[in-house]
């Protein structure tokens, strides 16, 4: 086996179980906390209520985007490092042990 063979599956699996939570955990609330983040952004520059202007709708939409991509990332990136981490310690366990049966091997020859 390709050394970090393991590593490369567990980034897999970590980045599958990364869009799974994002879908089911962090779209809505990246949404929400980006959308009340925009509210007071716009709110601060163009003060009270706002009315039907063209702006304040866009800094909104543009934080919500920002607040669904940076959940996203937490979520993916999160959990395919957390993958990568676990498959490359198992990996080099595996590897130390394939290295000991050599060396024990090579001793009772």
């Amino acid at each position: 086996m390709k050394t970090n063979e393991i590593a490369k599956k567990g980034l897999y699996v970590g980045t599958g179980a990364g869009i799974v939570l994002f879908a089911l955990a962090g779209l809505l609330p990246g949404s929400l906390i980006g959308g009340v983040i925009g509210l007071q952004v716009s709110e601060s520059i163009f003060g009270g209520p706002m009315g039907a202007s063209v702006l304040p709708r866009v800094i909104l939409a543009v934080s919500m985007i920002m607040g669904v991509v940076a959940s996203a990332l937490v979520c993916i990136l999160g959990s395919g490092m957390l993958g990568w981490s676990l498959g490359f310690v198992v990996d080099s366990l595996k590897r130390s042990e394939e290295t000991e049966v050599e060396m024990a091997t090579e001793t009772n020859k």
